[in-house]
C-alpha cells in the first residue's frame, strides 16, 4: 500500500490549503483513510478520518468546523480542506491507511509528509 501526500504550503492566518493523498490500487477501496500531524516538539495527533466507503468522518475536536475530509473514489485520493487556519494548525501533514477507521492511530501504512505552515 502506497500513500502519496501533497499539497501543503506556507499561508497566512485565515487562510486555506487542501491536501491530497493518493493511495495506491486497491488499498483506497478497502482502507479507510485518516490525516494526522506532528508540531515541532510535539507528538504526533490524529486530525481527519474517513471510513473506507466515505459513509463515516472524524475529526480533531480544534479542527471541526474548519477542515473537511473527503474521498474522490475515480480519482483514489483522499483530501483535506482546511479553511481558517491558525498558527497553531502549522504542523507536518502525514495521510495514513488502516483497515478500520478506529485503527488509524496505530496505521500501518503512512505516506511521506507534506508541511503546512500558518503565519500569524
Amino acid at each position: 500500500v502506497q500513500l502519496q501526500a501533497s499539497g501543503g504550503g506556507l499561508v497566512e492566518s485565515g487562510g486555506s490549503l487542501k491536501l491530497s493523498c493518493a493511495v495506491s490500487g486497491r488499498a483506497f477501496k478497502v482502507y479507510a483513510t485518516g490525516w494526522f500531524r506532528q508540531a515541532p516538539g510535539r507528538e504526533r495527533e490524529f486530525v481527519a478520518g474517513i471510513s473506507s466507503g466515505g459513509t463515516h468522518t472524524n475529526y480533531l475536536d480544534s479542527v471541526k468546523g474548519r477542515f473537511t475530509i473527503s474521498r474522490d473514489k475515480d480519482k483514489r485520493t483522499v483530501y483535506l480542506e482546511m479553511n481558517g487556519l491558525k498558527p497553531e494548525d502549522t504542523g507536518v501533514y502525514y495521510c495514513a491507511g488502516a483497515p478500520f477507521l478506529d485503527r488509524l492511530n496505530s496505521a500501518a501504512y503512512w505516506g511521506q509528509g507534506t508541511q503546512v505552515t500558518v503565519s500569524s
